[in-house]
């Protein structure tokens, strides 16, 4: 009870409390890392769950952990889809994937999620989850179909907008260090890959660049961030324990890594967040296909092998559709509700408190299309829009949202038009073809 404190942040769809535990010594003999831990975004994901509360106990309970609460504290929420896991259904009650709903924030427990994290302001967050391992497109390759050979992926973000300082602290150090573990636990292990068809032809994506996901989501909050994928989708409780350790060994990876870090992973965000003045914003990429060996198992021959693939590595993703940085974004009074959502992610919003005069860049739609089939229940808008330059009167009410603030990446990828993630092409905010968005870039010469 000295060290524990558990609250609840909200309510499931279906009316149950969702729980966070918060673990801090109560006289931390050094300065501490605050370390964000979450498991059951999936409701299929037994095992993210378990994994989670085991990493709890064994941080309470076991000398060889203990030592770890001197240089860090915690929030862990170990269930965060508490209606998908007791169905053992990956949606929440809605139908809505609550690891596609990080910018859009249309599920109540996305919202209380998110909130709960920005108010904890960690420094390092893992979002636990696991995979299916018999994708359909595999029932498509080899003789008789394929299936994953690995125990656990790890999935980071190559978004450009996240501090490149910050990337590789990630790649280089943390889940570096998680290999190692794997390592030495005989445990196979990979970058996360999904699959997608292009051009009829079956790609492998290795990583992320998506900010409608938590990775990337968290990473955009100068956060040292990664999803860890375990193979176990569809497993029900086979193979039950080695997923459960499996997920403790990666957590306690990182921990321990955070642990003898300190001083690193300090400079090293208050690094990333002087990147935020760099003069250009990525707003689109593309990746370049290339062929790659991978480790699968041959389902015919029931044996490992490595099978020749074609992979787009977001790491290697090249900048498509860049623009200079504004000194802020000014939208209309009539924007309350997605402004909600900003403030919700860890957004500073400035209110007009008398009508004000700017010379601004515009947005007018210069290419639209619209999806008519739905994705998360929106239907996605793909847009390209030209920039005029013009002045504006804003009235009383109307907001700024400056540039110049710690999770200022993340506006680059809701408010950039042409942005995957954007309330534009999520299609939350909905347009037409020539139409003049609400949304203005106040350049810096102003």
């Amino acid at each position: 009870p000295n060290s524990v404190r558990i609250e609840f942040i909200g309510k499931s769809q279906r009316g149950y409390d969702i729980p966070i535990v918060y673990i801090k010594n109560t006289n931390p003999s050094e300065e501490t890392v605050k370390v964000w831990f979450q498991g059951g975004l999936h409701g299929n994901e037994p095992a993210s769950t378990e994994g989670v509360l085991y990493l709890i106990y064994k941080l309470l309970n076991d000398d060889a952990y203990k030592h770890l609460l001197n240089k860090l504290e915690f929030a862990i929420v170990p269930m965060a889809n508490i209606d998908g896991y007791l169905k053992l259904a990956r949606l929440a009650a809605n139908g809505l994937d609550l690891n596609r709903d990080q910018t859009k924030l249309m599920a109540p427990e996305s919202v209380v999620l998110k909130q709960a994290f920005t108010n904890f302001n960690p420094e390092v967050a893992l979002d636990f989850h696991e995979y299916n391992a018999y994708r359909r497109d595999y029932a498509r390759m080899g003789s008789f179909g394929i299936t994953s050979a690995y125990d656990v992926m790890f999935l980071y973000s190559s978004n450009h907008n996240v501090a490149p300082n910050l990337r590789a602290v990630i790649d280089t150090l943390f889940v570096e260090e998680a290999r190692k573990a794997m390592n030495k636990h005989e445990l196979r292990h990979h970058d996360y890959m999904s699959t997608a068809k292009f051009a009829g032809d079956i790609h492998f994506n290795v990583g992320s660049t998506n900010a409608r996901s938590s990775a990337t989501n968290f990473a955009l909050t100068n956060t040292i961030s990664a999803l860890i994928e375990v193979r176990g989708v569809n497993l029900g409780r086979t193979s039950f324990k080695r997923r459960i350790n499996t997920t403790f060994l990666v957590g306690m990876s990182f921990l321990e890594t955070a642990f003898n870090n300190v001083d690193l992973i300090k400079h090293s965000i208050k690094k990333a967040q002087l990147h935020n003045s760099d003069e250009n914003i990525t707003v689109t990429t593309t990746r370049t296909p290339f062929k790659k060996d991978i480790a699968v198992i041959d389902l015919d021959k029931n044996k490992l092998i490595d099978m020749t693939v074609t992979m787009r590595d977001a790491k290697k993703a090249e900048a498509k559709l860049t623009r200079d940085k504004p000194e802020a974004y000014l939208l209309h009074q009539d924007l309350a509700e997605l402004v909600d959502k900003l403030k919700v992610l860890g957004l500073t919003v400035e209110i007009l408190s008398a009508s004000e005069t700017f010379q601004v860049e515009s947005f007018i739609v210069s290419s639209y299309d619209r999806d008519e089939t739905t994705y998360e229940k929106m239907n996605l808008q793909t847009v390209e829009t030209e920039l005029i330059e013009k002045e504006i009167t804003l009235p009383a009410g109307s907001f700024k949202i400056s540039s110049n603030q710690k999770n200022a990446a993340l506006l680059y990828e809701i408010l950039e038009p042409e942005a995957p993630n954007s309330f534009i092409s999520f299609g939350v905010l909905k347009t037409e073809l020539n139409q003049e968005l609400p949304i203005y870039r106040l350049s810096k010469t102003n």
